[in-house]
C-alpha cells in the first residue's frame, strides 16, 4: 500500500477528504522523523515503537573491485512492532 492508497482508506473511514487525509499522514511521518532526529523514541501502544539504533563501524567489500572498505558507524531508524501488530499479522 502506498501513501495515496492509505489516504483514500483513511478518507473512506472518516469524514476527511483524501487531500486532508494525505496531509495528516504527512504531518505524522514528519513528526516521527523529527522526534527520531532529536533522539526521542515514538511509541504507539499496540502498534510499535520507532527508535534510533547505533550501527557500529564494520568491514565490507566494494562490489566492483572486491577491495575491502570500512563502512562508518551510523545512526539508523528502526521499528519494533508491538504485540497488537504482531497478532494482526499472524
Amino acid at each position: 500500500m502506498r501513501k495515496p492508497e492509505l489516504a483514500a482508506a483513511i478518507a473512506e473511514k472518516t469524514d476527511l477528504s483524501k487531500e486532508k487525509a494525505s496531509e495528516v499522514i504527512t504531518v505524522i511521518t514528519d513528526r516521527i522523523a523529527q522526534a527520531l532526529a532529536e533522539g526521542d523514541n515514538v511509541s504507539l501502544i499496540g502498534f510499535g515503537t520507532f527508535e534510533v539504533r547505533n550501527r557500529a563501524e564494520r568491514q565490507g567489500k566494494n562490489p566492483q573491485t572486491g577491495a575491502a572498505i570500512t563502512i562508518p558507524a551510523a545512526k539508523v531508524p528502526a521499528f519494533k512492532p508491538g504485540k497488537g501488530l504482531k497478532d494482526a499479522v499472524q
